[in-house]
């Protein structure tokens, strides 16, 4: 390792910039918001400047004492302008380090990319040799480390004073520290509960031993209620894959794509519990009641559902089951399958020329079609979503028929929406059961009525179709 990495704290320490640039810019906006007093040296400065050159000191490159106290130097040329040496040797003569943009060779420092969550920072640096490889590897580590990382290190940051106090030793914080982050004050912090995680550390630093180790305390779970999605992995949110790597056991759905049960932690016990229709695997009723008994295990439930959980998801059944036995839990949104199928599409569920508004209903009961308000479904420039009305598709669009709906009306019917097998098939409500039977669709699928249809061909949009 031929380069050092280190965090500098520049407050109060004069930096100076060299150049007009819009790149100089965004390096004095950079340093001013770290407390530098920068040196700005540019002739004709670039219009990003616009704010900032006032609350830099403007500096003269040909006064000998130029660079008298800059603790760094950064050459910023416009264009392919060789550095100049000779102002290079002169801000090294003067103690500052130097970077050169663009010519490692010639910089004492190197600035990496940096994944900003502070009080988190992470830096990465190829030593000059591959930036472009750098703010790759950034743009990926910002998928895996979200914004809510910070107010846990900051969270952590408050207690240290604390925990100092009350315990001596090392190795006896250490410990501490090592429990507290497998702990629930954690997972509070990176929901957003700020207050709960604070009490939960407050707590926590008030009760543990002078060793670090904590009193025996009641074993108590957790429950996390996640929706994983119409089926593309991608568009899992942060926070769900980030629990699917925390759960002990997940009891996941039939709608929940393989690729995506893979996301979760490898050791993690995995129960099946979906439901085809008039096909249980589990009755609704003791999935609820499995989900409490794993919790007063002490386990860390991931209840993994297809869509989104409150949504036709159910999810507003189990949390009452869950509330009913004062078992924590969280519930984490999903991409729903109206908003991911139709995107994948290319049908968008709203235009302002064609809908301005959608409904989303489900064409499927407990014992079989339900009885929709078709008069809210029929209104004009409307988009209208069915959830689960494959086996009452035929039944579903005779009643548009029966209730007056014009029967050029488009439609589609997609199946495995936003999965590599998608199929999309288009028609209106007239035609639209037999495209679908001729396609021989089996499922899941999302239906979607309305104007908005048409605009599937006006966008030329590639995707597998019938």
């Amino acid at each position: 390792m031929d380069r050092q990495p280190l965090f500098l704290s520049l407050k109060g320490r004069r930096v100076a910039v060299i150049g007009d640039g819009p790149v100089a810019a965004r390096r004095a906006a950079t340093l001013l918001s770290g407390g530098a007093q920068v040196a700005l040296f540019a002739k004709n400065p670039h219009e990003e400047f616009l704010g900032l050159a006032e609350r830099c000191q403007r500096g003269d490159l040909a006064a000998e004492n130029a660079f008298d106290g800059c603790t760094l130097c950064y050459f910023v040329p416009d264009g392919d302008d060789a550095p100049d040496a000779a102002l290079i040797a002169r801000a090294k003569g003067a103690g500052a380090l130097v970077n050169v943009a663009d010519h490692p060779e010639l910089s004492d420092f190197i600035n990496p990319s940096v994944l900003d969550r502070s009080p988190l920072i992470v830096a990465i640096s190829t030593g000059g040799e591959a930036p472009l490889l750098g703010r790759m590897l950034k743009a990926r580590l910002e998928t895996l480390i979200p914004a809510s990382y910070g107010r846990l290190a900051a969270l952590a940051g408050e207690g240290r004073a604390a925990l100092a106090d009350k315990l001596a030793s090392h190795s006896a914080r250490l410990r501490f520290w090592e429990r507290f982050y497998e702990g629930p004050a954690v997972e509070m912090a990176l929901a957003g509960d700020e207050n709960g995680a604070r009490a939960v550390l407050d707590h926590e630093i008030w009760r543990t031993r002078p060793d670090g180790s904590s009193p025996e305390a009641e074993v108590r779970g957790e429950v996390y209620l996640v929706g994983a999605g119409p089926g593309d992995p991608d568009l899992l949110t942060f926070r769900a894959f980030r629990l699917m790597q925390k759960a002990d056991v997940v009891l996941y759905d039939r709608l929940v794509e393989p690729t995506i049960l893979e996301r979760v932690r490898r050791d993690a016990e995995r129960i099946y519990v979906g439901k085809k229709r008039s096909n249980h695997a589990l009755p609704q009723e003791e999935i609820g009641e499995l989900m409490v008994k794993l919790a007063q295990q002490g386990k860390r439930v991931l209840r993994l559902k297809g869509g989104d959980p409150f949504i036709f998801g159910r999810g507003g059944e189990e949390i009452d089951k869950l509330a009913e036995h004062n078992i924590p839990f969280q519930v984490v949104p999903g991409v729903t399958a109206a908003a991911g199928c139709s995107s994948y599409a290319g049908i968008p569920l709203t235009h302002r020329d064609y809908a301005q508004s959608c409904v989303f209903v489900t064409g499927h009961g407990k014992e079989g079609p339900i009885d929709l308000d078709w008069s809210t479904l029929l209104r004009p420039n409307q988009t209208v979503a069915v959830y689960m009305g494959l086996a009452h598709l035929d039944f579903l669009m005779g009643e548009f028929l029966k209730r007056g709906a014009d029967p050029a009306l488009p439609a589609a019917i997609i199946e495995n929406g936003t999965r590599s097998n998608q199929v999309t098939v288009t028609g209106t409500i007239a035609d639209l059961g037999d495209r679908a039977k001729a396609a021989g669709l089996k499922g899941p699928t999302i239906i979607i009525i309305g104007n908005v249809v048409k605009l599937r061909e006006k966008l030329n949009w590639y995707a597998p179709t019938t």
